[in-house]
Formats: C-alpha cells, sequence, structure tokens
C-alpha cells in the first residue's frame, strides 16, 4: 500500500517515538483506524457492504425501514448492550415530522431514510441522541458515515427549494441529486464547501489552535473556507497567517474527507513553520501554541481528518 504522507517531515527518530507514546497505549504498535485515507468516517468507502446510495431521491412509502433521525447535532440512536444502532421499523409514532423524511438509500435491501427532529421534542428513553462530535466514538464509522450522508442530504434538500437567479422553484431531476429552476432552466447541484486544513510542524513541535466554542484544554489545527482565486494550498498558509500570525512553507497535500456539517470537503496538509511569533484575535481564536509532540493536549476525535493528520504522522516514521 502506498504511503500518502512520503516525504513528510516527520523523520526524527525521537519526535516518533513520544508521538508513539502520546498517542498509544503503552507497549502497542500506532496504528490508524482507518488503512487508507479514503477510509476516513463520511467518505463513501466507509459505508457498510450492502449499503446503496439512491443517485436521486426515491418516492415517499410506507415501508419498514431504516431511519436516520437527525435532532440538533445529534443523532438519535437504539441502545443495545451498551452498543448503538441506528433505529429500524415503520415511522415510529412518536415521531412529529415537520417535512417528509428523504429516502436517499438502502442498507441489505431495507429502506434508509433521514428525517429532521423538533429540537424541542422528546424523545423515548430507550432511545439516545448521540452527538456527532462526541469525544467517545461509540457509532461505528459506518453508520456515522450513513447518518452524515443523510445529514448532508437532507440539508441539500432544504436548500435547494429555489433558484439562486431568478428565485423561481426547482424541479428535481432524473438520476441525479440535481435540480432545475422551472423558469431560468438553470440546473443546480449540491453545494460542497472546500476547506483547507494543514498540521504545522517545528523540529519535534506541533502548532494548535484552541476556539471558545470547544472543550477546555481541547486544541486542533488550523482550518479555514477556500476563498475566492485561492488555490488550497494558498488557502493553507492564509489561514495559518490570519488564525496564528506565522508564515508557513513546503505545503504538501495528505488526505481528504467529505464533512458533513452540513457540506464542507475538508483538504488536508502537512507544512513547515517559516517564521513569525504567534498572535491570535482572542475571538474566533483565543489560543496558539506550539506543543512538543511527546507532550500533545487533548485532541480531535480519530474519526476528524485533524487527527488522521497526527496520527498518520506517527505511522509513516514508525
Amino acid at each position: 500500500m502506498s504511503n500518502p504522507l512520503l516525504g513528510a517531515s516527520c523523520k526524527s527518530p525521537a519526535t516518533v517515538a513520544a508521538l508513539k507514546r502520546q498517542l498509544s497505549p503503552a507497549g502497542t504498535k500506532p496504528q490508524s483506524p482507518y488503512p487508507e485515507t479514503i477510509n476516513l468516517p463520511f467518505n463513501r468507502q466507509a459505508l457498510p457492504d450492502g449499503f446503496v446510495l439512491h443517485p436521486t431521491p426515491q418516492p415517499a412509502t410506507d415501508t419498514e425501514g431504516i431511519w436516520v433521525l437527525l435532532q440538533g447535532a445529534t443523532v438519535i440512536m437504539r441502545e443495545v448492550d451498551g452498543e448503538l444502532f441506528l433505529p429500524e421499523g415503520a415511522c415510529p409514532d412518536w415521531l412529529e415530522l415537520k417535512h417528509p423524511p428523504l429516502l436517499f438509500g438502502s442498507l441489505q435491501g431495507k429502506p434508509v431514510r433521514v428525517a429532521s427532529v423538533p429540537s424541542g421534542l422528546q424523545i423515548p428513553a430507550e432511545l439516545v441522541a448521540e452527538p456527532f462530535n462526541a469525544f467517545r466514538e461509540r457509532i461505528t464509522p459506518q453508520l456515522m458515515t450513513i447518518a452524515g450522508t443523510g445529514k448532508q442530504l437532507l440539508h441539500w434538500q432544504r436548500m435547494s427549494r429555489f433558484c439562486s437567479c431568478c428565485g423561481q422553484p426547482l424541479e428535481q431531476l432524473p438520476e441525479t441529486w440535481g435540480k432545475k429552476c422551472v423558469g431560468c432552466g438553470n440546473e443546480h447541484f449540491p453545494h460542497i464547501h472546500p476547506c483547507a486544513i494543514v498540521l504545522i510542524r517545528r523540529d519535534d513541535q506541533v502548532l494548535l489552535i484552541h476556539k471558545p466554542e470547544w472543550p477546555v484544554g481541547r486544541y486542533s489545527l488550523v482550518a479555514g473556507f477556500l476563498d475566492v482565486g485561492e488555490s488550497l494550498e494558498e488557502c493553507a498558509i492564509r489561514e495559518a497567517m490570519e488564525e496564528t500570525g506565522v508564515t508557513i512553507k513546503n505545503v504538501r497535500y495528505v488526505a481528504s474527507q467529505s464533512w458533513p456539517f452540513p457540506s464542507q470537503q475538508m483538504v488536508g496538509f502537512i507544512a513547515d513553520y517559516a517564521h513569525g511569533d504567534i498572535k491570535v484575535d482572542g475571538k474566533e481564536i483565543d489560543d496558539a501554541r506550539w506543543f512538543t509532540i511527546g507532550s500533545l493536549p487533548s485532541l480531535p476525535a480519530s474519526r476528524s481528518i485533524a487527527r488522521f493528520l497526527i496520527d498518520s504522522c506517527s505511522n509513516e516514521t514508525a
């Protein structure tokens, strides 16, 4: 298997040993739970065997099936002996929907529907509302990916009712998730918003940031949306300067991840520190600092490309 980090500057033996101690239990060799970058959660290769993504929304039916029920930033699951599963069966009696569910796929021949649950609706005691961004990864990557795919498609359906050119209604195109304006005829397709995310290295240190809305003590990587007329590498360089005040160099691509919150595409890079002192605005970013690899703070969950970049840096040089 080819290594996506070939050429990354993570080759100091002391750095590797420290990172292995930080990210792995004692006595075990570090190994990413996702052996290939395409297997990251929310990418299609992370969908379970037997799942079929429909090429276009399917007509509503009353048949029993599998439910992706979204309530705010959570997905409603059933818990059996500590394991989480998507609810199955007919439309739940307790469910009060403002909009009909969206039939977007099938799993082992069973229809898979996604629906948005009102935030104030009380769910039954036998169900749990599990956050998508929970640090404890109790939802399997396969089910998380089904839920994320449904979340992204449901967002697109809700945001694409009218033409952005003339304001007339949009109608569904056949055999695609795209739509066509009944007025001007313009075609519209699901909006994907590219973002650059970058792991910045300086010798045996990495530059991590903290945002006010994140848990205390948890840090992650510099990231931001692509701007008009930018390459993704330029985006990574600009975001590093805007968020931390430092200049980076040697920006090189590692991996990408679909990120359906609501519709980003995270494009991951590794870069080297060039020069500059850390400066944050205190609003969007309230802290940024260099961490020695052997003394990393609380990190994002391994389902994220941010953690994948850090973990893969260790695996590549093990």
